[in-house]
């Protein structure tokens, strides 16, 4: 069986985009395994600038008519070998109606993973749109789809307000982190609060946080928070972070990527992810490898481990108040040493033995890419 997955971009991992990223690592893995994946890209350039990888990629130009494929995509899906199955990844993407279609066509199997599109609170932004194109584009992809990747339970909910199926499968992504961890008493002289992702203020809840931070520095003067990432909606986040006069206790570093990130990473206390809306945060799951304990929002889809494994705090309403609660009760551990290890510690443990990647990659293969 070939496994071909398509995505839009280059599945570059160096890039502020979460779906490339676990696209990345997944194929990396299938290959690892004996798989034979490879990755097709549609992308604005044929540049070859994401790095050396195990896998093959093919990329194709993206047409300025959104639902449009380029005619080099088109004649690869035709000329596709039979025991192929494609794995589309990400929801409310025109060209991947268009791409449906045309393996439906051909009777060419594929799964689909939304990547969090369908939850309630990502239903909310542009409703009464996402409804009309859902009835005359989304429908028909999830209607032709195999089966459909759910990565989230709150995804699993979504979905079925919008389309009573039997083809879901809740299934998170694996995650490996092979950098050598090693626990000590926290050097800095005062706890680092860190968040690491898109500047989506209101969907990442980064309005909260700086509301919740700004508490806390009413109680704890000298803590700090490290924001990593960029967006358009940075220079609102400056402004914000003057309004409040916290210049001297928010740090943004911009996009960091490779060493630069992970060496930030290492550096932070607590990780903090106050999302409105997810799929399945990378970040976190990045995040709690490094033995980061974790604060986030049920809106995750990692707050029931998080609870589970005691690794950190899980809010359930998208709230200053209790987000302080939490970021306060994370601090007041993290000045007794031998607390705080052991919440490093389950964070690692509870990322080895929930997204261990040859458990996954088999339920991949049994659950998702199955015929029936």
């Amino acid at each position: 069986m070939d496994i071909i997955h398509i995505v839009l971009g280059k599945a570059n991992p160096e890039r502020m985009n979460g779906v490339n990223k676990v696209v990345h690592q997944l194929v990396s893995k299938q290959v690892e395994s004996g798989l034979n994946a490879s990755v097709w890209g549609i992308t604005i350039d044929k540049k070859n600038n994401y790095g050396t990888r195990i896998f093959e990629t093919q990329l194709f130009l993206q047409q300025r008519n959104p639902f449009q494929i380029a005619q080099d995509l088109k004649l690869a899906l035709k000329n596709t070998k039979k025991q192929t199955i494609f794995h589309l990844h990400g929801g409310w993407i025109p060209v991947f109606y268009t791409i449906s279609k045309l393996l439906h066509t051909h009777k060419i199997p594929f799964v689909f993973t939304p990547h969090g599109a369908y939850n309630s609170i990502a239903m909310e932004k542009s409703a009464w749109l996402k409804k009309i194109y859902f009835r005359l584009f989304e429908k028909k992809i999830l209607e032709k789809a195999t089966k459909i990747h759910c990565i989230g339970k709150s995804e699993i909910v979504g979905l079925s307000e919008l389309f009573a199926t039997n083809k879901s499968i809740l299934l998170p992504y694996g995650f490996e982190n092979n950098t050598i961890i090693v626990h000590q008493k926290p050097l800095n002289k005062a706890i680092i609060f860190g968040f690491i992702g898109r500047l989506d203020i209101y969907t990442k809840g980064l309005d909260t946080l700086i509301d919740a931070f700004k508490v806390l520095l009413l109680t704890n003067s000298k803590a700090q928070l490290w924001i990593v990432g960029d967006s358009d909606e940075k220079k609102d986040l400056v402004e914000k972070i003057k309004t409040e006069n916290l210049e001297n206790n928010i740090t943004l570093f911009g996009s960091k990527f490779g060493q630069e990130k992970n060496t930030l990473l290492s550096q932070m206390d607590v990780f903090v992810h106050p999302s409105r809306n997810e799929g399945l945060p990378l970040s976190v799951i990045e995040a709690a490898s490094y033995g980061k304990p974790c604060v986030v929002t049920d809106a995750t889809n990692i707050g029931d481990l998080i609870t589970e494994y005691q690794a950190g705090k899980t809010i359930h309403s998208q709230n200053c108040n209790e987000l302080e609660i939490a970021m306060s009760s994370l601090s007041n551990i993290w000045n007794n040493p031998v607390a705080f290890s052991k919440l490093q510690t389950n964070a690692m443990t509870m990322i080895k033995e929930n997204y261990n990647w040859d458990t996954i990659i088999h339920r991949f293969n049994t659950e998702l890419y199955t015929a029936k």
